[in-house]
């Protein structure tokens, strides 16, 4: 089995992709012109990408979701607009690999693989993300069912050629009235259903994010994806994949806005010196990566997770899916503070090309449930997070298989999916065992306080998730615990990849010393206060020596390609870029 670490299905794309100054070049012109960005998704079929979108069983080359995002991410940190377009057709199709016949299956896998892409229609105009509560019906009659009702707005909704639609076939609101079918708008009868207009957008501009109508469109018995009155639990165990994936979306953001910023920050002189070497910027760009770090760290364990530790992903996607976005949103609005008016621009340096980054990834925290969505999910399962953690519970072969990052993982073993984890989360769990640990065995300087200083946040947090009730509404405390416990998770996956990969990064710069890991375990601690409105920490030994080394070292791999990130990829630079050093 083929893995993202391998670099062989990233480089191919990233060639298949073409000079990156012109695909700059372009991204900006559709972005101004608000048009779809065909000419590129035409790129990513010709290159093979819906492959990845089809697992293998169905004749694609999806095996391993680790390998799927490092696609996800190479689109993404050239446009995050293409990247959202093309990608769609894997959220869409996911229902049907868990729950359709082998004929829907064997019959999705064929449009995909010619390129066809394909929309999930869940969300309605009066309801939203409320799915229990979805006013499309889909009534049964003699031979199927009849179609009422409209979708909006749903990403390739009027692009797309098939549909994997959610309609009301019982009682509004209640786990079991709704249903799932596969929709294939060629063979719908003409005047039962129509497209409705693109909405203009913030970001993302010129997606097709439009919407469907029905009346009395009417659908084969053979349509129906698994029982009548499943749809919604189909719905959410689709979303432990796909929410997942969503993190190399953020991960593309984030590097494409720290690789810019890096390169201004060395290019920029003010009174005969470089941004960089005032502390002030180097401290925002050491902060800034070392938060990309952390969102790569916690999404590279979430993907081999659908792998090794499937039963745990109602807990880990809400926590990525949420995580990530978070990160990234607040990295590019603190990399804004060094770019200046130039973060607004939309036609300087290097194309306007950061306002278009940060506009662009605020989409990536709504779909596929928002934010807030996901932490209403997580704190439903406190109570036995909670006492998981207090038992130092931890599936050991599961978590060591998600840890050895770039190895083969296990096959996706979809009956083993659960709504809700019996077990919690093994890496959080494991986090007080890990960190004594490295304080017996030995760490670079700050290391091991920084893990013991993680750890007795992570048991305080436990007590107080024990003490919140679970509630369909939870009170606003319990989203602030969820952060926090994201943040734990975070750094969990930082300090695991770390004792588990640092013999194999020997000589790379982001390794030496734990520079990358000692940054991310800052950052984060500092978070983890303000979540908990505890003082912030005080600094561990060594702390003093990472915005200089750090900072440094991003902006020369901004210049050179190098990889930003202790798992990233090399990116391919032009030979001259749009603007040289910054006015």
């Amino acid at each position: 089995m083929s893995t993202a670490l391998d670099g062989m299905p990233q480089a191919a794309l990233e060639a298949a992709l073409g000079d990156p100054e012109d695909f700059a070049c372009t991204s900006a012109a559709l972005d101004v012109a608000e048009d779809f960005p065909a000419e590129v998704c035409a790129q990513l079929d010709a290159f093979g990408l819906p492959a990845y979108y089809v697992p293998a069983e169905w004749g694609g080359a999806l095996d391993d979701h680790e390998q799927l995002i490092a696609l996800w991410r190479t689109v993404a940190r050239r446009d995050v607009s293409a990247a959202v377009a093309h990608g769609k057709t894997y959220l869409g199709a996911a229902p049907v690999w868990d729950a359709g016949t082998p004929e829907q299956a064997a019959e999705t896998a064929a449009a995909i693989l010619a390129s066809t892409p394909i929309a999930w229609a869940l969300s309605e105009p009066e309801h939203g993300a409320d799915l229990l509560n979805g006013g499309l019906t889909a009534t049964a009659t003699g031979d199927g069912y009849r179609l009422d009702g409209t979708k909006w707005p749903i990403n390739n909704a009027t692009r797309g050629g098939r549909l994997t639609l959610l309609a009301r076939t019982g009682e509004p609101g209640t786990a079991r009235g709704h249903s799932l079918f596969v929709v294939d708008k060629a063979e719908l009868a003409s005047g039962t259903w129509r497209n409705l207009a693109k909405a203009p957008t913030h970001g993302i501009r010129g997606i097709d994010i439009s919407g469907i109508e029905f009346d009395g469109a009417t659908l084969p018995a053979g349509a129906l994806i698994g029982p009548a009155g499943s749809g919604i639990e189909t719905v959410l165990r689709s979303l432990q994949l796909t929410r997942i994936a969503c993190g190399g979306l953020s991960l593309g953001a984030g590097e494409h806005g720290l690789r810019l910023v890096a390169r201004f920050t060395a290019e920029r002189i003010i009174q005969r010196r470089p941004l960089i070497d005032r502390a002030y910027p180097g401290s925002i760009l050491a902060r800034c990566a070392a938060l990309l770090a952390a969102a790569e760290a916690a999404t590279l364990l979430g993907a081999r997770s659908i792998h090794s530790l499937t039963g745990e992903l109602s807990v880990t996607s809400a926590v990525v899916k949420s995580l990530a976005p978070t990160l990234v949103d607040a990295l590019l609005g603190e990399l804004s503070e060094l770019l200046g008016v130039r973060s607004y621009l939309t036609g300087t340096y290097e194309h306007g090309a950061f306002q278009k980054i940060w506009r662009d990834h605020q989409v990536v925290a709504v779909f596929d449930g928002s934010t807030p969505v996901n932490r209403s999910g997580l704190a439903q399962q406190f109570p036995r997070l909670a006492r998981a953690l207090e038992a130092g519970d931890v599936d050991t072969g599961g978590l060591a298989e998600a840890v050895a990052s770039g190895t083969p993982l296990r096959p996706l073993d979809r009956a083993g999916q659960s709504l809700l984890s019996r077990r919690g989360c093994s890496l959080v769990q494991s986090l007080p065992a890990l960190a004594e640990s490295l304080t017996a065995n030995g760490a670079p300087d700050g290391l091991a306080e920084h893990a013991a200083a993680l750890s007795a946040t992570a048991r305080r947090l436990g007590a107080l998730m024990a003490e919140v009730r679970p509630a369909a509404r939870p009170p606003m405390p319990a989203y602030e615990l969820a952060a926090a416990y994201e943040l734990c998770y975070a750094g969990a996956a930082v300090l695991h990849l770390w004792v588990h990969g640092s013999a194999g990064h020997r000589g790379e710069p982001l390794w030496q010393d734990g520079l990358w890991v000692r940054a991310a375990l800052r950052a984060l601690r500092t978070r983890l206060a303000a979540a908990l409105r505890t003082p912030a920490p005080d600094p561990a030994p060594g702390d003093d020596r990472i915005d200089a080394a750090l900072s440094r070292h991003i902006a020369e791999a901004a210049e050179t390609g190098a990889p930003v990130t202790p798992f990233g990829a090399p990116l391919p630079l032009s030979a001259v870029r749009s603007e040289g050093a910054p006015a």
